[in-house]
């Protein structure tokens, strides 16, 4: 456990603060969440009409419970992060940002993004929203993380979350589109992460955080990602079978859901560039995500 003696500098106060949010990850939830929304009022799964306070309210909470969420992640991991060489500089590991600090923001974070979903959105979009953040803090940070190789798997759900808040956030009820679009990013999860796992390797060994690869080794990681690659496909064009969404949406999808399947399907069959390979599936995978709910959008624009 790092020192906690060494002194703030209030000048860094707000970059260590906006660092500790993850800013990555809220750019992500926040786009996933936003587009889900789009969705529903674009393909008239709503009647209710779309305006500022619900656009708002939605990225204003859903950043600040990300936010928040990310810093009590920081501050549990504090320990674990310093021995990581991706995660060593952040502020709360090195003690630049104070345990207290890191804390209480992130527990104001939260309360702020559940008073404001509550004010302009509604309950059920409050409840997905904190949702999210619990099983992101406790189920995933604080009680699977160290101790299976099911964390990921299982925390993912905080990612899903994300999706059916956007959803609820128009519409006021789930069903089955927003179902299989908060599966999608659940599945999309562990692929993602084991892919970051493989190149990482030595990372989350020194730390002692049981991922599939340090418990399990390469080889099942490997088939693990194919295997959830190939899910991820067949849960991507469901909703095309359904009636959901149409050609657009289906051709699309077939198409980056295969080029997936064909990476990690490199990734299992390659034993020279596994890191190489792993490192551009973990790319890849990012930018996935993001075409395949910008498609979605565009398919319901035409």
């Amino acid at each position: 456990m790092p020192s906690n003696s060494i002194p703030i500098n209030y000048r860094n106060l707000a970059s260590h603060l906006i660092e500790v949010s993850k800013p990555s990850i809220i750019y992500l939830l926040d786009f996933v969440a936003i587009s889900a929304l789009l969705i529903a009022y674009l393909g008239e799964y709503t009647t209710n009409p779309i305006s500022f306070n619900i656009v708002a309210g939605l990225l204003i909470a859903g950043t600040l419970s990300s936010a928040g969420s990310a810093a009590l992640n920081c501050y549990l991991d504090r320990d674990i992060d310093i021995k990581m060489e991706r995660t060593k500089n952040r502020a709360s590991a090195t003690g630049q940002l104070s345990p207290n600090i890191t804390l209480i923001y992130g527990i104001i974070m939260i309360t702020i993004a559940a008073i404001v979903s509550t004010v302009f959105l509604n309950l059920l979009t409050t409840g997905m929203i904190l949702l999210g953040s619990f099983f992101y803090v406790f189920i995933y940070t604080i009680w699977l993380k160290r101790r299976t190789t099911w964390n990921i798997v299982i925390g993912g759900f905080a990612g899903s979350a994300a999706a059916f808040a956007g959803w609820t956030a128009i519409t006021g009820q789930l069903n089955l589109i927003a179902i299989l679009m908060g599966t999608l990013v659940f599945i999309w999860t562990p692929s993602h992460f084991w892919a970051l796992s493989l190149y990482k390797t030595e990372d989350y060994a020194n730390a002692k955080i049981p991922m599939l690869p340090v418990v399990s080794g390469i080889k099942t990681t490997k088939i693990n990602i194919f295997v959830y690659s190939i899910i991820l496909f067949f849960i991507s064009i469901a909703p095309y079978f359904f009636g959901f969404f149409g050609l657009t949406y289906f051709i699309s999808s077939l198409l980056l859901g295969s080029y997936y399947v064909y990476l990690c399907y490199r990734l299992l069959t390659d034993e020279n560039d596994v890191k190489k390979i792993a490192k551009k599936i973990f790319v890849y995978s990012i930018l996935y995500l993001f075409l395949i709910f910008t498609i979605i959008l565009i398919d319901n624009i035409l």
